[in-house]
């Protein structure tokens, strides 16, 4: 006689869940900032659905980042920051957030340097017109924000140096504060090297003050901040994968 029990389907195995990702803003009052990363979040979504994804700013916007890590209890996540580059908010404001949160974190590169942001980068330059085969006389100026920090200006001039071999022309970093040159003093110093025709590329993250401010500086074509593009989604999915597999391989060396 056939035991009831064995007509009772085994329990689904469950997978494991997978750390939160907290994408880590630095805040803004334009409202253009929020609704952008907010779109790009759902990029994010649409690409892993497996990856519960939240969103935290240091400051300027809720939901701040500690608040974001309380609602997650001690469960684990990964924070990835929406910022191009190393500086105060990557050193110290979001490893001491995360160290007085209960959350078991892990905290991820800055999204700069990358070849992902110098695709994002040429595509917007394109879609502001400039062209597939460049003047003998064109160059590029790099917007950036800016940051005292040394480091910060490092990663930007990596950047540019990517995009310059890039799109084979000279990019020259230039700064909204913090640090120099200014975009005008960029600009001005292109001009003297016989460069007629300067696109400026924005490297921001989304529309705000500083990147108004040196797109208007221009003397040609501005370029839209990176903002939504796809390779920002696959950037920070990057730095959400990477930044467990350097946590595990972390862990197997201490347990050997």
């Amino acid at each position: 006689m056939t035991s009831k029990l064995s007509l009772v389907p085994p329990p689904a195995t469950r997978r494991p869940a997978r750390p939160a990702l907290v994408v880590v803003a630095h805040g803004s009052r334009d409202p253009r900032a929020l609704s952008t990363v907010r779109a790009l979040l759902d990029r994010v979504r649409a690409l892993r659905p497996d990856v519960p994804v939240h969103l935290g700013h240091i400051e300027l916007n809720a939901p701040l980042l500690p608040d974001t890590l309380a609602a997650l209890g001690d469960t684990e996540a990964v924070l990835v920051p929406l910022l191009l580059s190393r500086g105060y908010h990557v050193k110290q404001d979001i490893p001491e957030m995360a160290a007085a949160s209960p959350a078991r974190t892990h905290l991820a590169a800055p999204l700069g340097p990358h070849p992902l942001l110098v695709d994002a980068l040429q595509a917007r330059l394109t879609e502001a017109g400039w062209g597939g085969t460049p003047r003998r006389d064109s160059a590029v100026v790099l917007a950036a924000a800016g940051s005292r920090d040394p480091d910060a200006k490092t990663d930007t001039a990596r950047t540019a140096h990517l995009l310059a071999a890039r799109l084979g022309v000279p990019v020259l970093p230039a700064y909204a504060s913090a640090a120099t040159p200014t975009v005008p003093e960029a600009v001005r110093t292109l001009l003297a090297r016989g460069r007629r025709h300067i696109a400026l590329a924005s490297y921001f993250t989304a529309p705000g003050r500083f990147a108004t401010e040196c797109a208007q500086a221009a003397p040609w074509i501005a370029a839209a901040p990176l903002g939504t593009h796809p390779s920002m989604a696959h950037l920070l999915l990057h730095r959400y994968d990477e930044a467990l597999t350097t946590t595990a391989a972390v862990q197997e060396l201490a347990s050997a």
